[in-house]
């Protein structure tokens, strides 16, 4: 049995080392015969470093760490090129002055390595483009550039909004050194997490081919459901393929879906089901926009996006959904035309992103006086049928929230807020929910599934007191219906939140008696 690639990112380590790898080399080559400047967003943990390496050693000429893969056989091993290969993602940068010595750094260690010679230069675009010409002339032969987490810079700093902008400048000039170095230059691949728009950060390099979105190359990182079943076949004794499937698969880039490799690399390690991807980042910074925005927490299961949404984030004017996108919180569900436009429909991945994120809105919140996981009482009152339970819960947790927290988020006048959390304590306990469920008459707030049971939730929010209105309303519009034929047992569930009070002031429910 191989070694797992746990954090590996060598591709000559992994070849030479006993490890497993899933042959990605097929992409080399296309890319190669398609192109010459390339761009790659995939979500952190995602394999892009490695298969930046892999470039680098095909572009080395390394055959002999190729042995048994598609590129021995499909790729010219007689020419050898000099490669600059930049690496933002190896510290982070705290300002412009030292974003600008980091680069001179790894630029000075290039020079060093191929023993060239380069009059001092302080300024990195002009050293760049020296250190492109000296070795186009060295070698008599162009130069391969591979930049890896172009973006990390500016994610570091993503929060504050002058600093971002400062960094992006001085990317912005170093990226533009690759258009005017064109004639010198054999390769170009640039990776990273966002995908910020060409004019912010590449407007000196519009010439770039981005293949984040694009059915070619919708698996260059990430494994398939084949390459799961034939690489990794001697670990899947006693597997439970469909909950693995359920747990970690699903993310869709227009072709077939993937797996994220540090989830299946971690689970096959430690034989359990854990958010192993989701654990190495929590989003804290998207959930302060959530709050910001005031946006509306069930819209993420399924959110209509554009073009623009998919393809371009700009600093300047920071988009939660563009942000959920690129970092791997929602994918791509589905697509639609409207006479020449292309549309998305975005959702979670699968129940780790899902689970977990939800989780990590929750935990946003301040609370006091709480001994106990809300979610895991969500789910015992849901496994154990004790809606009575599920009201104490759900009202203990908001009046754990202290008044100077809504003072300083001002969410106490917002409606969204109430239906929100609630639909965040379903959903990051892991019970299988649906939110904003479509009927022939209007939409459900919010299915929740257990076992053969279903429960349907309406929300509404009042000004102070009770309206005594939910469940009568459900039970007029008749939501029920929808489930009458899949489900043995139905509850109704009627809430109503008081602005006034900040909690629940009204909790009915009912069982569907006529099935």
């Amino acid at each position: 049995m191989r070694k797992l690639p746990i954090g590996i990112q060598s591709f000559k380590s992994i070849r030479e080392d006993n490890y497993y790898y899933v042959d990605k080399t097929p992409f080399v080559k296309k890319l190669v015969d398609n192109g010459k400047y390339f761009f790659l967003s995939r979500p952190r943990r995602f394999g892009k470093s490695l298969f930046v390496d892999t470039l680098k050693q095909a572009f080395l000429s390394n055959k002999q760490l190729f042995e048994g893969l598609y590129l021995e056989n499909n790729w010219d091993w007689s020419k050898k090129y000099p490669i600059i290969h930049i690496d933002f993602g190896s510290r982070n940068v705290s300002d412009v002055n030292l974003l600008k010595r980091w680069i001179i750094e790894q630029l000075k260690e290039h020079i060093t390595i191929y023993s060239v010679k380069i009059e001092e230069e302080d300024d990195y675009g002009f050293l760049f483009r020296k250190l492109i010409l000296k070795l186009y002339q060295e070698y008599k032969t162009q130069v391969v550039v591979l930049v890896d987490e172009y973006d990390k810079p500016i994610l570091d700093r993503i929060e504050d909004t002058q600093k971002v902008i400062e960094i992006r400048e001085v990317l912005k000039d170093f990226y533009s050194v690759l258009k005017t170095a064109e004639p010198y230059l054999k390769f170009v691949f640039l990776t990273g997490v966002s995908r910020f728009s060409k004019v912010s950060i590449f407007s000196g390099l519009n010439q770039l081919n981005d293949i984040t979105i694009d059915s070619r190359f919708s698996t260059i990182c990430g494994y398939t459901q084949s390459d799961l079943e034939t690489v990794f076949a001697d670990r899947l004794e006693g597997i439970d393929l469909e909950k693995l499937k359920y747990w970690y698969n699903g993310y869709n880039w227009l072709g077939n879906k993937v797996y994220n490799p540090f989830d299946i690399l971690l689970f096959f390690d430690k034989k359990e089901f854990r958010p192993f991807w989701f654990e190495t980042g929590t989003p804290t910074f998207l959930v302060k926009l959530f709050y910001k925005n005031k946006y509306y927490l069930p819209n993420l299961e399924n959110l209509e996006a554009d073009e623009g949404i998919i393809s371009n984030l700009d600093v300047d004017n920071v988009k939660v959904e563009n942000i959920l996108f690129q970092s791997g919180y929602l994918t791509i569900k589905d697509t639609y035309t409207l006479g020449d436009e292309m549309y998305y429909l975005l959702s979670y991945p699968n129940f780790e992103v899902r689970t977990s994120f939800n989780k990590a809105f929750l935990n946003y919140i301040d609370r006091v006086g709480l001994s106990y996981r809300p979610e895991s009482q969500i789910y015992r009152s849901i496994a154990e049928n004790n809606l009575d339970k599920l009201k104490e819960t759900l009202y203990s947790f908001f009046a754990s929230i202290p008044n100077d927290w809504y003072r300083k988020n001002d969410l106490d006048r917002y409606e969204g807020f109430y239906a929100s959390v609630v639909y965040a304590m379903f959903t990051g306990s892991g019970l299988n929910t649906k939110a904003e469920d479509t009927t022939n008459i209007g939409k459900i707030d919010l299915t929740v599934f257990y076992q053969d049971r279903a429960y349907i939730i309406e929300f509404k929010v009042v000004e102070k007191e009770a309206e005594n209105k939910a469940l009568s309303q459900m039970k007029e519009k008749r939501y029920y219906e929808k489930y009458l034929g899949s489900c043995r047992e139905i509850y109704l569930i009627g809430i109503e939140f008081s602005k006034e009070k900040r909690n629940i002031v009204y909790f009915e429910y009912e069982k569907v008696e006529s099935l």
